[in-house]
């Protein structure tokens, strides 16, 4: 029955050109990947009869995979399937799919297609047993009808995905499963807070598997979106730990690896993120550093991001040093540690007369906010020191830039040199990694990592500077006498 839907569903991505599914957040799955997901599932073993649901369906691709993997346990006898689906071009698909499924299926079952909007239907809350699901990746205005709908969930411009899964969530029986395949972009940060807020207090979760490939998970397409697949069960009963399993690549499971994490490893409870470590060394990594009691705005200092957006003001923007001219600083200004500066980079002085783009000319750690996927650290910092730009009062940074500052206390020069020896070291930046997949280093996610107290990272800072060498490997050896 799979492989009848996936050639019907190869023959619908044929038909329908890319940039059209893009618009409607349309991916779809691939065989091994479905059957994993399907295999995720434990059945009940007082159960006979099971209710399912996957909202935006599809063609059916990971229903039919559940149903195999039902039919074949043996122990339930009937299925209802409620399923939606809004694309009028696939409806008449996934009917002959589902039909086909019905025709062949050795036990009981039964379908009904909503062709509805699922975060908009308002039919009365029936409860399900089990959800699967592959939800469309759409980023959604504030003031979309979906955003309004479940404005308690959302902040900023929410991405359609994660208000699936929180619907599901809410539509769930207790002690009911709900697998699907998200982005893993709603484990950080603050745009997903409220929603990490609720899941983590109406469910536990049971198994993480990280796609460590960006661009293997869906059927001929071209997605460099990290992705994982979620387990979660509907109940307060504690989970002790989280099953985390990973693969390169989502061909066919063959380099798959799989650790138990303890619990409150995966979820924080000062931040309610969500860490993913793949390895033994990650975990090891994650338990070293979460022994550490402060962050950074606990000792008075905060990472920002930096204030000159260049699109917007390129008009202030110059080429020389002038009066009312000061540095303008850029992610490229960054090397082997330290600010380099000028560099020969185009326009690399700004025009005093916004006040709201200067900042103090003040002792900085300047960290990239942006970096490829292809280079080998996410945190790359510079330590910048006010005493080489004197003849300033005053100074900008741009927007792809960030950088830590004195909210109370001033940086000293052996503050500074601490925390690059904490932040240019390879165990941070692995725990970065750990706790964000994407290439955007975020300030609201950096000012919460723990980090040692501030006689250590002054200690740290003192050694590096008799040691005059700024490597990684010079901070590597720094923070392993001190943490």
């Amino acid at each position: 029955m799979l492989n009848t839907i996936l050639q019907t569903t190869k023959k619908f991505i044929k038909k329908n050109k890319k940039e059209e599914r893009k618009k409607k957040g349309q991916f779809f799955t691939n065989k091994e990947i479905a059957i994993f997901m399907a295999n995720l599932y434990d059945i009940p073993k007082e159960k006979k009869s099971l209710h399912i649901l996957e909202a935006g369906i599809g063609t059916g691709i990971l229903s039919c995979a559940l149903l195999e993997k039902i039919e074949k346990e043996g122990s339930i006898n009937k299925v209802h399937l409620t399923c939606y689906e809004i694309d009028s071009s696939i409806i008449d698909i996934l009917f002959k799919n589902l039909e086909c499924i019905k025709k062949n299926l050795k036990i009981s079952f039964s379908f009904e297609i909503i062709k509805k909007n699922y975060i908009l239907d308002k039919k009365l809350l029936q409860k399900y047993d089990v959800v699967i699901g592959n939800p469309p990746y759409l980023k959604l205005g504030k003031m979309a009808s979906e955003t309004e709908a479940m404005k308690h969930l959302c902040y900023g411009s929410p991405n359609l995905y994660f208000l699936f899964v929180a619907k599901s969530l809410s539509e769930l029986d207790e002690n009911g499963e709900m697998i699907y395949i998200i982005p893993r972009s709603w484990t950080s940060g603050l745009y997903f807070k409220k929603f990490r807020d609720y899941l983590l207090s109406e469910s536990q979760i049971q198994h993480i598997h990280l796609f460590t490939s960006r661009d293997k998970v869906f059927i001929s397409e071209s997605i460099l979106q990290e992705t994982m697949i979620l387990k979660i069960k509907k109940t307060k009963e504690h989970m002790p730990y989280v099953k985390v399993s990973s693969s390169f690549s989502s061909l066919d499971f063959s380099d798959r690896t799989e650790i138990e994490v303890p619990y409150e490893i995966i979820v924080s409870q000062d931040t309610n993120y969500i860490h993913i470590p793949v390895n033994l060394n990650e975990l090891e990594i994650l338990e070293k550093i979460h022994k550490l009691n402060n962050t950074l705005e606990s000792i008075g200092l905060k990472m920002k991001t930096g204030l000159t957006v260049d699109f917007r003001n390129k008009e202030m923007f110059y080429e020389k040093s002038e009066k009312n001219k000061v540095p303008l600083f850029f992610s490229q200004h960054i090397q082997n540690g330290e600010i380099k500066f000028p560099i020969n980079k185009e326009k690399e002085y700004i025009s005093i007369e916004k006040k709201g783009l200067l900042q103090k000319n003040t002792n900085y750690l300047f960290v990239k906010r942006f970096t490829s996927k292809e280079e080998k650290k996410r945190l790359q910092c510079g330590i910048y020191l006010s005493k080489n730009f004197k003849n300033y009062s005053m100074i900008s940074t741009d927007n792809k830039l960030n950088f830590i500052s004195g909210e109370i206390i001033e940086l000293s020069e052996c503050l500074v040199y601490g925390l690059y020896t904490i932040f240019n070291s390879n165990t941070y930046d692995s725990y970065y990694r750990i706790l964000n997949g994407s290439t955007q280093v975020n300030s609201t996610e950096i000012n919460t990592i723990p980090i040692p107290n501030l006689e250590i990272i002054e200690k740290m800072g003192r050694k590096i500077m008799r040691e005059r060498n700024l490597t990684t490997q010079i901070c590597d050896k720094i923070l392993e006498e001190y943490i």
